[in-house]
């Protein structure tokens, strides 16, 4: 937490755009308008999808559109520059040294990149093929910011159980979830909502109230290869109750008032972490290690 209160307020900005796919320029000048926007609005801490900056189906596409997570790239040192004075979550793709690729978020803060996440779980299956162009993370660790602990997340890596709850074990008490989710499947008997959309919301909704953290996730919309991402992003308090939501299938900047007091009123009334017991958690893991299925 910051020095002055040991329970900042802070104004987040939900940044649910359109990405053109390969077409870094234009959505970097998306980026800087919705920038100028929240900035006019008084956000503290803007969010962005997934891929932001290049779009999704990239395939053949993506050593085209990748950049070094370093501020040395134009692109990059760019929207760093505009963090000065709001602190922002960006998506693109990574080219590291050895020339793999990544998935990676990255959070900008007073002008400088203070912490990247690669994706950790690379969906291939249905009409998803990630694992075939790029490498998949291997590191989850929170990290310090001006607002407390946060801990960053992309897309498939919030369906498994373990990275929110290793998130959550170091520290953060702001998660976010960054996603290209597309529309898929119809949901019953909720007219109005696709299966992913319901799916999304749920669990969203269900790890905010398990791990009594705030957990804002942020999708984009728009089309590629006739695929609709639904857009929908919202933000849920520690008790698991959304707190604002973004419309589908269009374009919007939505804010949320976080109050990070809610934190310790919800873990009075709720002490799981209190309780929690991670040495229990290691000792059956390393035994389902060591002899599986016994």
């Amino acid at each position: 937490m910051s020095a002055q209160t040991e329970y900042p307020k802070l104004t987040i900005g939900l940044g649910q755009i359109r990405p053109r796919l390969g077409d870094v320029e234009a959505n970097l000048t998306r980026h800087l308008e919705v920038i100028a926007q929240a900035r006019d609005r008084g956000v503290d801490l803007l969010i962005f999808p997934e891929l932001s900056l290049t779009g999704y189906f990239l395939k053949d596409l993506v050593p085209v559109v990748a950049r070094p997570a370093d501020t040395s790239d134009p692109v990059l040192g760019r929207l760093a520059e505009e963090s000065r004075d709001m602190d922002l979550v960006i998506g693109f793709i990574e080219h590291e040294q050895r020339h793999r690729f990544y998935v990676t978020a990255a959070y900008l803060s007073a002008g400088h990149i203070i912490h990247v996440h690669r994706k950790l779980y690379l969906p291939t299956y249905s009409m998803f093929d990630e694992g075939r162009y790029l490498a998949a993370g291997n590191e989850v660790r929170s990290f310090e910011t001006r607002f407390g602990r946060v801990g960053m997340l992309i897309c498939e890596d919030f369906w498994h159980l373990s990275p929110p709850y290793l998130l959550w074990l170091d520290g953060a008490d702001l998660l976010i979830h960054i996603s290209s989710s597309p529309g898929r499947g119809l949901s019953h008997p909720e007219a109005g909502r696709l299966a992913s959309m319901r799916f999304v919301e749920n669990i969203n909704q269900v790890y905010a109230a398990a791990l009594t953290a705030f957990v804002v996730h942020v999708n984009r919309v728009g089309f590629e290869d006739g695929v609709n991402f639904w857009g929908g992003s919202f933000c849920v308090g520690p008790d698991g109750d959304v707190m604002v939501q973004a419309p589908y299938f269009e374009e919007a900047l939505v804010t949320a008032q976080v109050e990070l007091a809610r934190l310790r009123r919800v873990r009075t009334h709720l002490p799981l972490l209190r309780d929690e017991r991670p040495d229990l958690t290691v000792r059956t893991l390393q035994r389902i290690l060591d002899h599986p299925n016994r």
